[in-house]
């Protein structure tokens, strides 16, 4: 009896820790490429790859609900810091019940691409209307897909936020499907190219030499508009790599323009927000982010 209690737990942790590894772009039809090797920076970061993938992170079936993620890691454009600034967080989905699809994207500084800045952004629009046109198979709901963004992740989730402009250049019936997620979380995002700028993060996606009117034109605050979906973001006073400015400049555009949403900013913890966190006051990203989760989709 004992050992088929222990069959039952062992085979209840792969269930639910078990990950799927997905290519979503259809085959032959992945724009601006090369097709190139992928090539890993050191262990747990990617600095190029051939094609992007997503892991799909599930719930037990009996424990999921409508709602699914897309977490975009960050590395400011020029690596994928993909475990504790992604896989833990879509572990942490989980236990809400919430489908977690962690998205290796291809890099702006690769040299598989044609045209480097919009890279990034063809690839979570293609997730978006990949997994909304597959929602039936996963059992969770195609209006309510949203993007997880941590530093320069948090940028390209804007991106996929505010443009509205389709890049993937699918035909048929993949034209039909939105690029646009129904909500966003954001974790110490990289928003201003200018002032506020993390260096790197801008130098990686539009070069070292961009133009006022582009640093305009990726500064995301700018291109908030009524359209843009519910945004949470949490930042950390004490983050030197990517100031708060940053969330506080994208919160204010938000009010501005009447979108739904909250920000929190602690006291101090540096530039991350970690499942693992310890700190009395931190830890409560957590409690605030599925308490908001739990908001999206109720009336």
């Amino acid at each position: 009896m004992k050992k088929v209690f222990f069959l039952i737990i062992i085979f209840s942790f792969f269930q639910f820790s078990a990950q799927e590894k997905i290519s979503f772009w259809p085959k032959g039809e992945m724009p601006n490429s090369k097709i190139l090797a992928s090539k890993t920076k050191k262990k747990k970061e990617l600095a190029e790859l051939k094609e992007p993938e997503l892991f799909a992170f599930l719930p037990p079936t009996k424990e999921r609900n409508q709602k699914s993620v897309i977490i975009i890691p960050g590395g400011g454009y020029s690596k994928l810091t993909y475990d504790e600034g992604a896989f833990q967080i879509a572990k942490w989905m989980n236990t809400l019940g919430i489908s977690a699809f962690v998205l290796n994207y291809r890099l702006p500084t690769s040299t598989d691409l044609i045209q480097r800045e919009i890279a990034p952004l063809q690839d979570i629009q293609a997730s978006i209307k990949y997994i909304r046109k597959n929602a039936d198979q996963w059992g969770i709901s195609p209006d309510l897909v949203g993007v997880v963004g941590t530093s320069a992740g948090g940028h390209l989730a804007t991106m996929a936020s505010n443009i509205s402009k389709d890049y993937t250049e699918l035909k048929g019936d993949w034209s039909e499907i939105s690029t646009i997620p129904n909500f966003a979380v954001l974790f110490c995002p990289v928003i201003d190219f200018g002032e506020f700028a993390h260096i790197g993060s801008r130098e990686s996606l539009l070069g070292e030499n961009a133009s006022s009117d582009k640093i305009a034109e990726f500064s995301m605050q700018n291109r908030v508009t009524e359209k843009t979906p519910p945004t949470i973001l949490f930042h950390n006073q004490d983050d030197t790599a990517v100031p708060p400015m940053n969330s506080i400049l994208y919160f204010k555009a938000m009010t501005k323009n009447k979108v739904k949403g909250a920000m929190f900013i602690f006291p101090k913890g540096g530039h991350r927000f970690f499942v693992t966190d310890k700190d009395p006051m931190n830890e409560n990203w957590k409690k605030l982010c599925a308490d908001w989760l739990f908001s999206m989709g109720n009336k």
